[in-house]
């Protein structure tokens, strides 16, 4: 009888302790790529950013205008021109070339520069906004959907809907 009565006390203590346990640990999920889709501010610095991008696009095509006019007038008059001017005109191409392809390169590195630089505070108010939800929802642990997709995840654990009122969405 003893025993029976102290593994009902154990278990009991067990099922209590991994009550609390249990209670203690709240995970919670995001898809933080939807959160900052949904942000008007998004919204801005997309038409900012395909302002720059149509910018260097514009000036890309124009170095690449004089680079084809200049190859065809070479190619017309390269049978007259002397051997000193074709082979200042070949450089002059070579290195036309070379600074279209060095532009591009820039370009891209730009444009990157710039949308981080624009994008920085809308993650970071998104980022505030997830972590005062989880703060004030006691959430342990949230996973980020957009980057790992989770194979189960309830529905009451989605913090979305909870980011979005936080950010007045």
């Amino acid at each position: 009888m003893k025993y029976v009565v102290k593994s009902l006390v154990l278990f009991g203590v067990l099922v209590f302790a991994a009550g609390t346990a249990k209670a203690q640990l709240k995970i919670g999920y995001i898809n933080s790529a939807e959160l900052i889709e949904l942000m008007p501010e998004t919204k801005e610095v997309d038409s900012q950013l395909t302002a720059f991008a149509r910018e260097l696009e514009e000036n890309l095509q124009s170095m690449q205008k004089s680079f084809d006019e200049k190859l065809n007038d070479y190619r017309e008059n390269q049978a007259t021109m002397a051997d000193a001017i074709k082979q200042n005109r070949e450089r002059e191409l070579q290195d036309l070339n070379q600074r279209i392809q060095q532009f591009q390169v820039k370009s891209q590195q730009d444009y990157l520069k710039k949308q981080n630089e624009l994008m920085a505070p809308i993650l970071k108010k998104a980022e505030d906004a997830i972590k005062a939800v989880a703060a004030e929802g006691n959430f342990t642990y949230v996973f980020d959907t957009s980057n790992t997709g989770l194979l189960v995840k309830p529905d009451g654990d989605n913090m979305l809907p909870l980011v979005k009122k936080k950010l007045g969405l």
